[in-house]
């Protein structure tokens, strides 16, 4: 298990990043900065430096964010020194594909971050696992001593190294592959599965489900947006022993609010623009389960709380993203083995960046 002495040594810049950073804020390069891709941290670099484009090979030509003009890689002069903002799905890529172009530098947010704290702060994601961290470091230790496999230790080894960094090589060995999200070899199926997929999104993963399971029992899949919701009911129509439910799920039944207009990334809370009905799996759901999987934008734990009379019964397969907020690696692990603790605790990480981390709890 790491310990906080790594936030310290990243917190030092090398002194051939230091004089490359220096280069890039001087005048002599005004004409030769850019930042590659258009997400949040691209958004606070282009308010606070004079950049002279945004870097998306999948842009439309002419195209202009915040202000900026957004060209394609090949158009990028030789010259140019390129900062890699991309930090969610696939940093390690965006960083070859730079260093594919043959520019003069490349940088990372995180490099600026770290040089010029003042104007450029830490990624969102950085600050929360710093604090979490530093405030329930033991309980980090308690997790990574109970998964199972040594996979599981170096995968959260190498999280927590760029979560409380947000330097991206410590995520070099890892690629973007959703379609093996929630399907681990380790995990053993019967005939009479029962799987509740909560946040089903556009039906993807109940789809995937079915089949590597042509002889399920029933499928019930949770999804409040009615444009997801309709798009599952149509990704699915071939699928028999579906019930297809326009409900969020959560701790208690009611509504919450919601974001309706954010695809996968739509989420239930306590904001949001609009106002969903939810309900909760051991309300809804009488018979048996046998694999729960959740991905539900943070409202993760909430959801698990409503499933507690069939976590203790049924004794399910569980599949639950935890990347949403840092705390939710150790919290929803410690509220799983508050239930039961006669289970195998793996994790799996799917991207080169902070998101799509899983933890499986399987039935030992």
């Amino acid at each position: 298990m790491i310990s906080r002495e790594i936030i310290q040594t990243k917190n030092q810049i090398s002194p051939k990043v230091k004089s490359l950073v220096d280069y890039f804020l001087s005048a002599s390069a005004i004409g030769r900065r850019y930042l590659f891709g258009r997400n949040e941290h691209s958004a606070v670099l282009s308010t606070v430096i004079d950049v002279d484009g945004i870097v998306d090979d999948f842009a439309e030509p002419n195209s202009v964010w915040n202000n900026k003009p957004v060209v394609k890689g090949n158009d990028v002069p030789k010259d140019g020194i390129i900062v890699n903002c991309s930090m969610s799905i696939r940093p390690v890529s965006a960083h070859k594909r730079i260093a594919d172009l043959g520019v003069y530098g490349i940088l990372s947010y995180s490099d600026l971050s770290i040089a010029i704290p003042d104007l450029v702060p830490l990624p969102k994601f950085v600050l929360e696992t710093q604090m979490d961290f530093s405030q329930n470091e033991k309980k980090w230790a308690t997790l990574s001593d109970f998964l199972f496999d040594k996979e599981s230790r170096q995968i959260l080894d190498d999280l927590l190294k760029f979560r409380l960094t947000g330097d991206y090589q410590f995520m070099n060995q890892y690629s973007f592959r959703p379609n093996d999200q929630y399907f681990e070899n380790f995990i053993e199926y019967g005939l009479d599965e029962v799987f509740v997929d909560a946040g089903g999104y556009d039906g993807d993963t109940s789809k995937l489900f079915c089949l590597k399971n042509p002889n399920y029992k029933k499928v019930f899949l949770f999804e409040p947006s009615s444009i997801n919701f309709e798009e599952a009911k149509y990704r699915l129509n071939e699928f028999r022993a579906i019930e297809f439910i326009e409900l969020g799920v959560s701790d208690v039944i009611g509504s919450l609010w919601f974001n309706p207009d954010k695809g996968s990334a739509s989420s239930i809370g306590e904001t949001g623009s609009c106002q969903v009905n939810v309900t909760t799996i051991d309300q809804y759901i009488d018979s048996k389960v046998t694999f729960i999987k959740m991905d539900l934008e943070g409202w993760e734990l909430k959801a698990l709380m409503g499933a507690r009379r069939h976590i203790i019964e049924d004794h399910p397969k569980i599949a639950i993203a935890v990347y949403h907020h840092p705390s939710d690696f150790w919290r929803i692990f410690e509220f799983i083995f508050s239930l039961r603790q006669d289970y195998k605790v793996f994790l799996r990480h799917y991207t080169e960046g902070w998101s799509e981390s899983v933890m499986y709890f399987i039935p030992k």
